[in-house]
């Protein structure tokens, strides 16, 4: 079934900075896992760490943002190593929607296959809703995949997002399993079209 994403509505989760790349939201040693299952709760876990020592708390320990879906960030994130086990441990820590002001074009990718919307905005905007997020850690805050909306404390933002990524959370297509398993019946008929089919269900 095809599954449409539109809609995200949660508190946030402010991570200010630039360059924030794959190596620090999950460190290689967490790499081991045969699943993506459980590398949440390790995500960010050298950086929080880093924070631990100098009595500081990261925002991803912080109970104030223990609940938040919309991670907001600045330049470049996602940035280094192309692993995909990046967005998974963020989606898995509970991460629905990226605001940022660009990313790494693989890390983009990656996000847009597991149904992660990430939608771009200028650095005063990307500052302003950071800003916001931490003067307000438990309001809620809302994206539209339809509308490149992000409403805030009853403004509503402009958000940036390419008509192609739109388009696959709008009709679902950035499921390619689900896409290829709502075409079932045309892969069945076309493969017993395929000689070669017949050998190996032998």
């Amino acid at each position: 079934m095809l599954t449409v994403i539109d809609t995200v509505k949660g508190s946030g989760i402010p991570l200010r900075g630039n360059d924030i790349d794959t190596d620090r939201i999950i460190p290689a040693r967490f790499l081991k896992c045969v699943t993506f299952d459980g590398l949440g709760e390790n995500a960010f876990a050298d950086d929080i760490a880093g924070l631990e020592a100098q009595g500081k708390v990261h925002p991803f320990r912080d109970p104030k943002y223990a609940k938040g879906t919309v991670l907001v960030s600045n330049r470049n994130f996602g940035c280094g190593s192309s692993r995909e086990h990046a967005p998974q441990a963020l989606k898995r820590w509970g991460v629905r929607a990226i605001i940022a002001e660009s990313y790494s074009e693989i890390f983009f990718g990656n996000c847009v296959a597991i149904g992660v919307p990430c939608f771009r905005v200028s650095h005063d905007v990307a500052d302003k809703i950071l800003t916001w997020i931490e003067e307000h850690p438990s309001e809620e805050l809302v994206t539209s995949t339809q509308d490149r909306t992000l409403t805030m404390g009853g403004e509503v933002i402009p958000l940036e997002l390419a008509d192609g990524p739109r388009g696959q959370f709008l009709d679902g297509s950035w499921h390619a399993r689900a896409v290829l398993m709502s075409h079932a019946d045309d892969v069945e008929k076309l493969a017993g079209k395929l000689p070669y089919m017949k050998f190996l269900a032998r």
